[in-house]
């Protein structure tokens, strides 16, 4: 789970399978936190296996033991939730896992004009290169790619639709507004001590034309996140219209 090997069939291309959860905890940014006091992170599962938050308790309850933090602090794991679509606690999984959280990708009201807000440093990729922008139609390309090979690898199957036509849908959507800055973020391994660039951009962007196809996927995109390291949190999302 923690370092997916490509030994089975998969999506082609890729030697090693993207791990099938993601953190959210930039709410602990430069805190400190004292003997004593609690704090929680949340992780995004996509593993659908029955057993799959048992092992994940298993492996942080062990974590926990040996310590977190540059000083490895011992924490004790206390409560595990499951969080509903508004990303609020609603069940208890420390000891029986709860039935996944579905979301339809089915298109909704008819919608024109959106804002998505990128919370943290995102990377899009564009052919070889990485985009210096989220035009829509690169945005709503790599979404698609992450629920298909999340959902081939870990779900139910690939998605089932035409791939060339929705990205020439989504080739039509104009962006109106882009206000990003690049920032420089780096993370270091406790297992190696190398230090790896997660920087990116973050801001927000405006995009107008016919999105109604698309919102089910930037609603889901905010739990799986879009583009490269999203396990470490980059390509958090959030979407307004």
């Amino acid at each position: 789970m923690f370092e997916p090997s490509a030994l089975g069939s998969g999506p082609s291309g890729l030697a090693d399978w993207p791990r099938p959860f993601v953190f959210r905890a930039t709410h602990l940014d430069g805190r400190t936190i004292e003997a004593g006091e609690s704090f929680h992170f949340d992780l995004n599962l996509f593993d659908l296996k029955a057993d799959a938050v048992a092992y994940l308790v298993l492996a942080f309850s062990q974590l926990a033991r040996e310590g977190l933090g540059p000083g490895r602090s011992r924490v004790e794991l206390t409560d595990v939730s499951q969080l509903d679509k508004n990303g609020d606690p609603a069940a208890t999984a420390f000891h029986k896992a709860p039935a996944p959280l579905e979301l339809d990708l089915a298109a909704s009201e008819p919608i024109s004009h959106l804002r998505v807000r990128f919370l943290t440093a995102t990377e899009l990729k564009s052919g070889q290169q990485l985009a210096a922008r989220p035009e829509f139609s690169i945005l709503a390309a790599r979404i698609r790619d992450r629920i298909s090979t999340l959902r081939e690898l870990y779900g139910e199957g690939p998605l089932e639709i035409d791939f060339r036509a929705f990205g020439q849908r989504a080739a039509l959507v104009c962006m109106t507004r882009c206000d990003i800055r690049h920032t420089n973020v780096e993370r270091r391994s406790s297992r190696t001590g190398q230090v790896h660039p997660i920087g990116g951009f973050i801001g927000e962007a405006e995009y107008e034309g016919n999105l109604t196809e698309f919102v089910s996927y930037l609603r889901a995109a905010r739990w799986t996140g879009v583009g490269r390291q999203t396990v470490w949190g980059k390509g958090e999302i959030a979407v307004t219209y």
